[in-house]
């Protein structure tokens, strides 16, 4: 068998197990496809050894886990691959020379439907299945052994090439470093990779585009300010044009064809074929989508996606960047014209997802919605996607987003990138572009709605932190279940914060069983858990720089001044953060993280001393989800606001410390927008190795099958409450230790220094 290595970003073979390829997906689909479609049956084979029959050359080209690199084909193995004669048992008089016979597309068919239910029958299916299709009960044995054993030698080859692509890159990447520590160039302070390398070249007129596209934003809004400006006459305004002059300059707007350079006539066509692709994306089974055996996510086959979707881009252009592409369905606690404006609403939007995007704005508004409602309403739309930890770079993306009302009770959501966005910026250019993505919403009864989410990718290839290599290339970082996950519970938090009837533990602080008091209380722990995700990551917003550690791991921080905003203390603000892999499931480390008992372990804040629990107020069904207020022992005058939060995908613990009077204020029912907060605390994240095993887990069922965790941990501290105040060296080394002891703390308690 030819491999040719096409790729240079494909995980280690430890990952390789975890995440299944669309070459290996491809190669599954065809079975049960040539398995359906032909009539023959192999003859006996054990488990352990190849498919019997004379086998064609394969040539492959190699791609990466789970739709995360670039685009590959492979060629199909001639049907003699699979398909080879079974012995017919029913025939006593022939003992030396084999009788063979073609099973019929009927058995064929039911033979694929249980083995893609029960891989492995036991003896009472395969003596039920026999009798059901007129089989042998050997030959139904025999078959599902075939079968087992075709799928093992397709997962050994893909992982034998995934091996040895990650060695040929490893190789290179070593190469590169030795030749610039012979050079000795300095190297990058965020990644610690060498400047001088090949990818730096590409690095630094990308950075060069981004910043002209940043500046040139504002001029272009200048420019179409100034020609609506001139659709007016000398000594007229908006507001004195006749009815004439009006409708005259509507049909000028609407005739405007400056959009990305293209005509409104052809934006309309993209985003109905888009709209298009989303429906069969979201709709079709197999072979579009197979299901992984070992994680049990969706996987696209891409060679089946290229023949139902061709593309016009070249090998070439594919090369150069990597797919994620991912679907995940659900139902939310939300209405459907309520779901519809917080998608088409850019700053409904922003708070629905406030831990995954850091910047989103309406940049045009290509078409207007129907009456009062978003039918058929076209945005040009930029967002700025992030994850919760500063080492994994943010992800910028222009695209259209389109409303389209598909039935009485069923709406479509469509993003698509378009590669020429306004005159000054090429969105081609961009590192990350939206392929027909987007969501179809059913409507439910009891102001419920069902969601089927498509987050279609096309980004270009970048080097990713270590610890998040295997949770970013699997395309779960930024795919649907995330946002699935994360949709699902802000639903929810909106639906406990207008009960009225949710029971609140209150024990020996002030009473604020009221309606108004726990509504308040709710608004500055969202407000809080807002601020922490908008200072945890990796955005703009924040330069961060790294220092030594004491400990060896890698912290960072960065400082900011607030001299307006009142809702955070006036002064210099340090913020301090690191991120650990620990082997410890994620609900664990939740459990212990919240466990008001066990704060003064984790919870440098708390001055080690033990806190009491005033007030606890439910925000989701999952016992995790809550804001709590905490009184301090050792410190009379703060009281600790608490705003947990846990869903499918990841979890967060968001604290502040806040003083009683302030507090007590906002218990009662008063507004809560001028107290300030400024939040510290945890994210807590997969690490994407779902086979991962031999780590601490409450469950005994989950050594086998659940993953380790990843740890980011910040907190912000007021240096000083002078404007004119600079960042010490004092500060810096107080926050280091401050991050190094928590970090051991957490590590002792949880008895995995040694993770």
């Amino acid at each position: 068998m030819k491999f040719v290595d096409m790729s240079n970003n494909t995980p280690s073979n430890s990952h390789a197990k975890d995440f299944a390829s669309p070459a290996l997906t491809l190669s599954l689909a065809g079975i049960f496809r040539d398995g359906a479609a032909g009539n023959e049956e192999t003859e006996e084979v054990d488990d352990g050894s190849a498919g019997g029959g004379r086998r064609e050359e394969t040539t492959m080209v190699e791609i990466s886990s789970e739709n995360s690199v670039p685009l590959m084909s492979t060629l199909s193995r001639s049907r003699d691959d699979f398909d080879a004669e079974n012995e017919d048992y029913d025939d006593p008089t022939n003992s030396k020379k084999k009788k063979y016979h073609r099973h019929t597309a009927h058995q064929i068919r039911e033979l694929e439907a249980l083995f893609k239910e029960s891989p492995h029958p036991d003896e009472k299916q395969r003596q039920q299945l026999s009798n059901q299709l007129g089989l042998h009960p050997r030959q139904v044995k025999f078959w599902f052994q075939n079968r087992r054993t075709q799928i093992k030698a397709i997962q050994e080859r893909h992982e034998n090439s995934l091996l040895k692509t990650e060695i040929d890159k490893l190789s290179e990447v070593n190469k590169a470093l030795r030749m610039a520590m012979k050079k000795n160039i300095p190297s990058c302070p965020s990644c610690g990779f060498s400047s001088s390398s090949k990818e730096a070249a590409v690095v630094i007129p990308t950075q060069e585009q981004q910043l002209r596209i940043e500046n040139a934003r504002p001029k272009t809004e200048v420019e179409k300010l100034r020609a609506e400006l001139g659709k007016y006459t000398k000594g007229t305004s908006p507001t004195t044009s006749s009815g004439g002059n009006d409708e005259e300059n509507k049909n000028g707007l609407e005739l405007q064809t400056d959009t990305f350079g293209l005509e409104k006539s052809r934006i309309m066509d993209i985003v109905n074929q888009a709209t298009e692709e989303l429906k069969k994306m979201a709709t079709f089974g197999e072979p579009l989508w197979i299901k992984s055996f070992e994680t049990g996510r969706e996987i696209l086959n891409y060679d089946e996606y290229m023949k139902e979707f061709p593309t016009e881009k070249s090998g070439e252009e594919r090369l150069t960047r990597s797919i994620e592409a991912s679907r995940d369905t659900g139902v939310v606690s939300m209405d459907l014209p309520r779901l519809v404006q917080c998608f088409m609403d850019v700053n409904q939007w922003k708070e629905t997802f406030p831990g995954m995007i850091t910047k989103a704005s309406t940049l045009d508004v290509i078409r207007n919605g129907e009456g009062d409602n978003w039918v058929g309403a076209v945005q040009l739309m930029f967002a700025e996607l992030q994850m919760l930890t500063p080492v994994v770079g943010t992800r910028k993306v222009y695209f259209l987003r389109y409303c389209k009302q598909l039935g009485a009770d069923q709406w479509a959501i469509v993003d698509v990138s378009v590669d020429k966005v306004e005159d000054n910026i090429d969105a081609s250019l961009m590192k990350c572009r939206k392929l027909p993505s987007g969501c179809i919403l059913q409507d439910q009864s009891n102001a419920h709605c069902k969601v089927t989410w498509v987050e279609h990718l096309e980004c270009q290839q970048s080097t990713v932190h270590s610890l998040y290599h295997a949770i970013v290339n699997s395309g779960q970082a930024f795919g649907a279940r995330h946002w699935m996950a994360t949709l699902q519970q802000q639903c929810e938090r909106l639906t406990f914060f207008k009960a009225t009837s949710v029971r609140i533990k209150d024990s020996t602080g002030p009473d604020v069983a009221t309606l108004a008091g726990r509504k308040s209380i709710l608004k500055l722990a969202q407000r809080m858990t807002w601020s922490f995700c908008h200072a945890i990551g990796a955005s703009s917003y924040n330069k961060w720089d790294k220092i030594h550690s004491k400990t060896g791991d890698d912290i960072r921080v960065a400082s900011r001044k607030n001299l307006t905003d009142p809702r955070e203390p006036f002064g210099l603000i340090l913020c301090a953060t690191s991120s650990v892999w620990l082997p410890v499931s994620r609900n664990v480390l939740f459990d212990f993280l919240r466990d008001e008992t066990r704060q003064h372990e984790c919870n440098i804040m708390s001055n080690g001393g033990p806190v009491e629990s005033i007030a606890n107020l439910a925000t989701g069904q999952d016992r995790g989800n809550a804001v709590t207020i905490q009184a301090m022992k050792l410190k009379e005058d703060m009281w600790i606001l608490q705003d947990t939060c846990t869903n499918a995908y990841e979890s967060t613990v968001v604290y502040a410390p806040i003083d009683i009077g302030g507090m007590k204020s906002v218990m009662t029912g008063r507004d809560s927008s001028n107290v300030a907060v400024l939040p510290s605390g945890f994210s807590i994240l997969p690490d994407g190795l779902e086979s991962r095993s031999l780590v601490i887990t409450s469950r005994p069922e989950e050594k086998c099958t659940g993953g380790g965790s990843l740890l980011t941990v910040l907190y912000q501290i007021l240096t000083s409450n002078s404007p004119a105040a600079k960042l010490s060296k004092e500060s810096v080394e107080s926050v280091n230790n401050l991050i190094s002891c928590t970090l051991h703390r957490i590590k002792t308690s949880l008895q995995c220094e040694d993770g």
